[in-house]
């Protein structure tokens, strides 16, 4: 079985060297493989040479945009050039673990699982900020108020599906809206979100952390839109 890690980036030239190292070296379940996707998205301060030569020894497959599309935009791109039946999304910063990877993919592995997400707050959210602790609680309350999705954890960047599943899914996002709104579509078409716990430290704004205030604001309004469009717009004919 081959994982799709598909890591989109912006302006990470500090941390991607050391991520890249970590995702490369990372365990799989045994008998899987793994090809590593990353979406440069307009970056302007160096990352895209990272890219490019990591792509050129053929260590991972790299893409770069001339504009900055956000987040959700490069996952999308990234979709597109991914060939495994495993989709894992990481970030190209420190923040997550990839140590975790053999937990987060194991319950797709062994067919016990659709989609799995790593829960911070069922492992460990170290140095993650009071307002970033209020906000991810209030998404979470939404949505298993909204859906019943019964999980912890609804803005975690780390998400794995089965690469089927995903695709099923028209997505539309750009920005950090990625995870609200696959959130919404997953659980309105009946997919049972299975949880891990993970580690995580995370890191602030002057470590280059990208997600603002009214991307908060935004999720909340995605999990509010899906839950009341129709159910045959979510999927793709």
């Amino acid at each position: 079985m081959k994982v799709s890690i598909i890591i989109p980036v912006y302006n990470e030239f500090r941390a991607l060297p050391e991520v890249l190292k970590r995702v490369l070296n990372a365990a799989l379940p045994t008998g899987c493989t793994k090809e590593v996707i990353v979406v440069d998205d307009g970056s302007k301060d160096g990352t895209a040479l990272i890219v490019k030569e990591y792509a050129q020894r053929g260590m991972v497959i790299g893409h770069h945009t001339i504009q900055n599309g956000g987040k959700g935009a490069a996952i999308r791109t990234g979709l597109v050039l991914a060939s495994g039946s495993v989709i894992l999304i990481q970030d190209g910063d420190l923040e997550y673990d990839p140590n975790d990877y053999v937990r987060l993919v194991g319950p797709i592995v062994d067919d016990q699982a659709d989609v799995v997400y790593g829960s911070r707050f069922r492992g460990s959210a170290a140095g993650m900020r009071v307002q970033s602790l209020v906000a991810n609680k209030i998404l979470v309350f939404i949505a298993n108020s909204l859906y019943g999705a019964n999980i912890t954890d609804e803005a975690t960047a780390y998400k794995a599906f089965r690469a089927d599943v995903l695709r099923r899914l028209v997505l539309r996002c750009t920005r950090f809206e990625f995870c609200p709104e696959v959130t919404a579509k997953l659980s309105r078409l009946g997919y049972r979100i299975h949880e891990i716990p993970i580690s995580y430290h995370a890191r602030g704004i002057a470590e280059g952390k990208k997600i603002r205030a009214q991307d908060a604001f935004k999720a909340l309004w995605v999990l509010f839109k899906y839950r009341f469009v129709p159910k045959g717009t979510l999927i793709v004919r």
